[in-house]
């Protein structure tokens, strides 16, 4: 069967690769916590008035939320390669629906904020999980397929959290939320323990979480795919902390506008993963990396020149030439995603640590353009920002990665499409 290799633990997980129940499962695991996150963000303002405190601490269920997501990418991947996918990811999401009835019964702001860390270590389990279940169970050639159809479809979902999360609190107020949370995660756990088989690989003796980060480490194909797609992802960051500067502040519309023009990235992001599944079986990893990274830097040199013309001081061209940067954006991460590729029997350590980096990185990072988006005059800052990123992204792969021809099949070819159409 193609897509699988090697032979996880139990005939189970071979036959569960290609079902449309596995793909169920790894957009629910790998959901769960953004999907948390963003759903709560309509109710900050009724958080700070609910509890008479002010809206910067209210954020801190937002903030403290994503350093709980890159906490749990660093401790679960490690724990998932010593004990498993399936141990860990139940645990992960016990976690979680214990941390979401604490945040329906919090009291104080401070009560809840630090329930929604717990909530944040738990849920993350499945979105550093998923990415080492899909190593173990497919090749490395398929993978930055598999994970692109699990974003694409994961988005759609999450593009409708706020406003599930809005009406929730609307039309029963913000604790609400959180028992949807509780219903949801719960649901996630039983549909994991009732039809996820163990898939990780069987580990030599001598293997152990210090030796596993040394050989990641001293691996430049490793560390050439983990800043990769590190700094790709930044650019989602940096852009994100300084677009509603530029929108609200410098160019006076609404922060709906604002919200609109926001989407339609995620939405030019989705098609970037929609266009990632279709081309994935006929082109080498590689190659959809360096496609996406080329386009990656067309988009970010046009949005450049366009700052310093002045051109892009209306929404329509500053988001219209970032929707190209985040279509390329697609490419490059999902693909750069091989990293964990490296060493398969530590899948989890390494998606562990390309997560935490990713997050850890991205807080900061997002702090930065809000920086240069709040202090400035012009969308040159912001821009000039991307473009930086958009070539030290593309110096990573040029530098560090080996370069590598892979010959693909016709059969290879039509397998992969007949995975692809079953499982949508």
């Amino acid at each position: 069967m193609h897509g699988v290799v090697g032979k996880p633990p139990g005939a189970a997980a071979n036959a569960v690769a290609t079902s449309k129940i596995m793909l169920l499962m790894l957009v629910a695991m790998t959901g769960v916590a953004p999907i948390s996150l963003y759903m709560l963000v309509p109710a900050l303002p009724v958080l700070a008035t609910t509890f008479g405190g002010d809206i910067s601490v209210a954020q801190m269920t937002v903030s403290l939320y994503m350093v709980g997501i890159a906490c749990s990418q660093l401790i679960m991947g490690p724990l998932s390669d010593k004990f498993g996918r399936r141990p860990v990811l139940l645990a992960g999401l016990a976690l979680m629906v214990v941390a979401s009835i604490g945040c329906s019964l919090a009291q104080t702001l401070p009560q809840l904020i630090a329930a929604r860390f717990l909530q944040a270590l738990g849920g993350a389990t499945g979105m550093v999980v998923s990415r080492a279940i899909i190593r173990d169970l497919y090749s490395r050639d398929r993978i930055s397929s598999m994970i692109s159809l699990v974003i694409a479809v994961m988005m759609m979902a999450q593009m409708l959290s706020a406003l599930v999360g809005g009406l929730l609190e609307t039309a029963f107020g913000w604790r609400a939320i959180f028992y949807f949370i509780t219903v949801a995660s719960l649901s996630v756990a039983v549909l994991i323990a009732l039809a996820l088989p163990e898939t990780r690989r069987v580990r030599s003796q001598s293997s152990s979480f210090r030796g596993d980060i040394g050989s990641l480490i001293r691996n430049r194909a490793f560390i050439g795919y983990v800043l990769c797609q590190v700094l790709a992802s930044q650019i989602i960051f940096v852009f994100a902390g300084g677009g509603p500067y530029i929108v609200v502040t410098q160019m006076g519309r609404t922060t709906a506008e604002y919200g609109a023009w926001f989407a339609a990235t995620g939405f030019a992001y989705l098609i970037g993963n929609v266009f990632c599944v279709r081309f994935a079986p006929r082109q080498s990893l590689e190659r959809l990396i360096w496609f996406g990274l080329a386009l990656q830097f067309a988009g970010a040199l046009l949005n450049l020149v366009f700052s310093i013309t002045g051109t892009n001081q209306a929404p329509v061209w500053l988001f219209g030439t970032q929707m190209i940067v985040m279509v390329a954006n697609a490419f490059v991460m999902n693909n750069a995603a091989g990293a964990i590729s490296v060493r398969p029997e530590a899948a989890g350590t390494a998606s562990g640590a390309m997560g935490f980096l990713q997050q850890g990185i991205g807080a900061l990072v997002s702090q930065f353009g809000a920086y240069l988006g709040g202090h400035s005059t012009t969308t040159l800052p912001l821009t000039a920002a991307v473009f930086a990123l958009s070539i030290a992204c593309a110096s990573a792969m040029f530098f560090l990665v080996p370069r590598r021809t892979v010959v693909v099949s016709e059969e290879l070819i039509e397998k992969a499409e007949e995975e692809d159409k079953g499982m949508l």
